[in-house]
């Protein structure tokens, strides 16, 4: 029991040292996330699309 009392404690002393985000910061951070999530998801999107259909030209050639 004495351990997970250790535990605590240094987990909340540790969580004083973090270097929190402002509002502004963590905001920014947010719409960066989902603006490259997007992104990345377009340009999966259209490796897919194309890929599926060069597959199909290929398959019905044959």
């Amino acid at each position: 029991m004495d351990s997970l009392v250790k535990y605590f404690r240094d987990t909340a002393a540790e969580l004083k040292q973090v270097n929190w985000p402002t509002q502004n910061q963590a905001m920014l951070y947010a719409v960066l996330v989902i603006i490259i999530s997007v992104l990345v998801s377009l340009f999966t999107g259209a490796f897919d699309y194309l890929f599926s259909h060069v597959i199909e030209r290929i398959i019905h050639r044959f």
